[in-house]
């Protein structure tokens, strides 16, 4: 008995981490879209630095550098591309910086008290984004829920558990039950 208990609890040390590193690298590598709130510094610059709302197109003029598409990169690859393109002709060693101010809101509808869009914080599970939205109806089907997500530009539609994390952009359906 003491042996299942040990290879339970290396079991469990063994996969727990990875589940949440697994959690985390997704969010890691969150990609921009419209209506994310970026702000971009370069130590230093305050010419070059600045915060704006990304539009549909994606595109922000910058300066020195011109038009660049910040929508379907994740902040990491905005800011190579930026210390990339100072770096030399502009500046000896720039000190680039983009952070996600406010993530682009995420929308629930269904069988949900007050369906609509929400601004998405960080860690939000299907149960809380369902709080957010004032609740379950007496209706709600609340074991046949789906979100549709953009991943690398294709829609996928997935069904889900209350436990399930909900991305920026995502849109939760909450089914109803026949009785």
């Amino acid at each position: 008995m003491q042996l299942f208990k040990s290879s339970l609890i290396t079991i469990f040390i063994t996969i727990f981490p990875m589940l949440g590193y697994a959690q985390t690298t997704e969010f890691e590598q969150y990609t921009l879209g419209s209506g994310d709130v970026v702000n971009i510094s370069v130590f230093g610059q305050e010419d070059l630095s600045f915060q704006t709302r990304l539009s549909n197109v994606g595109v922000i003029r910058y300066p020195f550098l011109g038009d660049i598409k910040l929508t379907g990169k994740t902040v990491d690859e905005i800011e190579r591309l930026i210390d990339e393109g100072l770096r030399g002709d502009y500046l000896v060693d720039p000190s680039v910086s983009v952070t996600v101010l406010e993530y682009r809101p995420f929308f629930i509808d269904g069988e949900v008290q007050q369906p609509g869009g929400y601004p998405f914080q960080p860690g939000l599970s299907l149960d809380k984004a369902v709080a957010l939205a004032g609740g379950y109806t007496e209706r709600a089907n609340k074991n046949l829920m789906s979100i549709r997500r953009q991943i690398d530009g294709e829609e996928t539609v997935t069904e889900l558990g209350a436990k399930s994390m909900v991305f920026p952009g995502d849109i939760i359906t909450v089914n109803s039950r026949f009785f």
